[in-house]
């Protein structure tokens, strides 16, 4: 309890200190929803491979399976709540204290914590809507879903005839411009950069961390698991992020 209480006060105090801070958010801090992640041993990537974007395109079949995926487990994401880690980034950046949110999750739980739209930055996209390749209009994902669980009917876009694909960034799809540059900036004017639950591994999105240290920045990882990049940071905290993030900014 004593190392559990020093590492909340350590925390609190750099974010005490600090000026502004960038919060970049993995899928340590919704496992903590039940949400599971992608790529530990037990994470849903063990158990199917992820479908390419290139094959999702040319392949009715793969457009097909991709649906079937989300139908089988749409139950829960859409039953997820933020937690505890997710209220602290919330009043973070209600207090002014962090401008935006830069985060690899794609299940909506930041904005349902209270965070606004504009202040979030959505590297891989969400996973609560779908959109057309080709226009890009907006489709909610409940008529899609129960079409397609009647007869596996795929989704077309009623303006241009277009495939439409939940708002993801899949392997094989670029990454999203604005959202990259936006991100940088935030890096860049932070003087404190805390990584939460990311193992900072996927690339580019892993690179922020350390341009925020190398511009200056303090760096700080919060994480259940040790990453490559603990060398580097300030501090380290492997240890529950609810509890210890909700402790630091004071989030019950």
């Amino acid at each position: 309890m004593a190392d559990s209480n020093q590492s909340i006060n350590e925390l609190a105090t750099l974010l005490d200190a600090a000026k502004c801070v960038a919060i970049f958010t993995g899928a340590g801090i919704s496992t903590e929803s039940g949400i599971p992640d992608f790529r530990s041993p037990g994470g849903i990537w063990a158990k199917m491979q992820p479908i390419d974007f290139q094959d999702f395109v040319a392949s009715e079949e793969m457009r097909r399976e991709s649906w079937r995926r989300k139908l089988s487990g749409k139950d829960k994401m859409a039953n997820a709540e933020p937690n505890r880690g997710h209220r602290a980034v919330a009043e973070l950046t209600k207090s002014g204290k962090a401008p935006a949110v830069i985060t690899q999750n794609v299940d909506g739980l930041h904005q349902r914590s209270g965070i606004a739209d504009d202040a979030m930055i959505e590297l891989h996209g969400n996973a609560t809507y779908a959109g057309c390749l080709d226009c890009q209009t907006r489709f909610e994902l409940g008529p899609i879903l129960t079409a397609f669980s009647e007869d596996e009917t795929l989704p077309i876009c009623d303006r241009c005839c277009g495939i439409i694909k939940t708002a993801t960034i899949s392997f094989g799809q670029s990454m999203p411009e604005e959202e990259m540059m936006r991100a940088q900036e935030a890096t860049l004017r932070c003087d404190l950069f805390i990584a939460i639950g990311s193992s900072l591994v996927v690339h580019p999105a892993a690179g922020f961390p350390m341009i925020a240290k190398q511009n200056g920045a303090k760096l700080v990882i919060l994480n259940r698991e040790p990453t490559g990049l603990d060398d580097r940071a300030d501090l380290v905290l492997n240890k529950e992020i609810g509890v210890t993030l909700g402790g630091a900014v004071g989030i019950k």
